[in-house]
């Protein structure tokens, strides 16, 4: 039996405008959306700067400033979208991508790259608003469950077809193209969402905190433009860059201090200040950010870095190559399990599931660190199992966990302070790998990438830790 249809089947008489296969399609159509924004551009980076005539810093600044917007709008637009409708909202971010999209495609130099790529990062809660809408419609916990997985499926890449679709349109027909086939699917998401679904909006009538968003967004955008300075600072020190990144930092205190001010005195807050002190709010947030600070930058930068160093320190492997034996199993096999742990969840506990994931996620390290760096096959390995436990078991549990242990008054807040912990972490991950890896270079570079994965290890193990003291979400499970 097809379990897709099965799944639609399950859930046909929650899932709103034309049943479950409607509402799955539409969401996945916008889930993928935004996911090949983020990733497709990958391997056109050093193409889009030969087009542009510009370096690859500029280039990858073009990068850094759209996963820095798509955060700082996941921060309030589930928030919103509990005001206004969430169809509406979700409708509005694939035309706004689409546009976006437009402009990057029409861009004569890199600074219209950087506008359209702005734009674009309008699309970054895209899933906590997609997971919100199928919360709304689907009440069984196991058939949520099961969507849930089958959505967050794509979150960690489009099974590794979105690199290779981003370089194969690049190499023949321009990076250009990337942003017109963007263009074309965002405005088909935003025709489904619109066909196929229903609105929900639980909290109409309620005011916008527009003054809480105001803090919220200029400490935490203070706080991940401090962190990309930060990582100048790597390749040596700069007194202008050391004060710019501390200036930040200080700007970021004050406007948390401001938010946290605010939302104590506003009569209808955009987080209630008893929810964050509450374990449900401040334990997944860290364990989230924490799981990204240890593993992303060590999948996504450390361990292809040394595939492709030369011997006698790494295996030699070109670019192609380290896609295909690393990266692509990596999301291939997270793209297949996302959908089953998604299902085991509600039955044996989302914690317990987590936690399997992420010992899962220490063990793959482990055989990383003490087998992969001698043998490229147990570094497959290694990664491999990384895929299945992180990509499609941890994080799917931490986006789902993002969801169910909202406040039911305030469905919006956890799941938009939750997208901001992973892009914190990822920016943090960057951050402190990559500093051991050049703090370390005099102990050799072979010894370096072994000290990266370990600083990487003890900080996943920390984050298994915090992830015990999250507590059960008891409504979306069966007893």
């Amino acid at each position: 039996m097809n379990p897709v249809k099965s799944l639609n089947r399950e859930v046909k008489d929650n899932a709103g405008a034309g049943g479950a296969a409607a509402l799955t399609f539409a969401l996945l159509a916008a889930c993928v959306a935004f996911q090949l924004n983020a990733s497709m551009l990958s391997p056109a980076l050093v193409t889009m700067g030969k087009e542009l005539g510009t370096d690859q810093a500029s280039i990858g600044l073009s990068q850094t400033w759209f996963f820095t917007t798509a955060a700082l709008f996941s921060l309030f637009l589930p928030r919103l979208s509990d005001v206004v409708g969430r169809k509406r909202i979700l409708i509005i971010m694939m035309l706004l991508t689409a546009f976006g999209s437009v402009v990057a495609a029409l861009a004569p130099n890199i600074e219209w790259l950087f506008v359209g790529r702005i734009i674009q990062g309008i699309s970054g809660p895209t899933v906590p608003l997609a997971l919100l809408m199928l919360r709304s419609a689907v009440k069984d916990p196991k058939r949520y469950g099961s969507l849930m997985g089958l959505i967050l499926a794509v979150n960690g890449g489009v099974a590794g077809v979105d690199s290779f679709l981003g370089g194969y349109l690049a190499e023949n027909y321009g990076f250009r193209s990337i942003f017109w086939f963007m263009v074309v699917l965002a405005v088909l998401a935003a025709l489904a969402v619109l066909l196929l679904t229903r609105e929900s909006k639980p909290q109409a009538g309620t005011k916008m905190d527009w003054r809480g968003v105001f803090f919220i967004v200029i400490a935490v955008g203070a706080l991940l433009t401090a962190l990309n300075e930060a990582t100048k600072l790597v390749g040596g020190m700069s007194s202008q860059t050391l004060l710019l990144s501390l200036g930040l930092l200080a700007v970021a205190a004050a406007a948390f201090y401001g938010f946290w001010v605010t939302e104590k005195r506003v009569a209808e807050p955009m987080v209630q200040i008893q929810h964050l002190r509450q374990r449900a709010t401040w334990a997944p947030l860290l364990t989230t950010t924490l799981t990204m600070t240890g593993i992303f930058a060590v999948i996504n930068g450390i361990v292809p870095a040394f595939v492709q160093a030369a011997a006698p320190v790494g295996f030699g492997v070109g670019p192609t190559q380290t896609a295909l034996l690393i990266l692509t199993p990596y999301a291939l096999l997270g793209w297949i399990v996302g959908p089953i742990s998604g299902r085991l969840a509600p039955i044996f506990g989302y914690n317990l599931v987590l936690r399997v994931g992420m010992l899962g996620s220490v063990a793959a390290l482990l055989i990383i660190l003490f087998f992969g760096f001698n043998n490229l096959t147990m570094m497959i390995i290694g990664t491999a199992l990384l895929g299945m436990m992180y990509a499609g078991t941890a994080n799917i549990m931490l986006n789902g966990l993002g969801v169910v242990l909202s406040p039911a008054g305030n469905p919006g807040f956890l799941p938009g302070m939750n997208a901001g912990a992973f892009n914190l972490g990822a920016g943090l991950s960057f951050l402190v790998l990559p500093a051991v890896l050049v703090g370390t270079s005099n102990l050799g570079e072979r010894t370096s990438y072994l000290t990266v994965v370990i600083v990487g290890l003890v900080i996943t193990v920390a984050a298994f830790v915090a992830s015990l003291l999250i507590p059960k979400p008891v409504d979306a499970e069966v007893e």
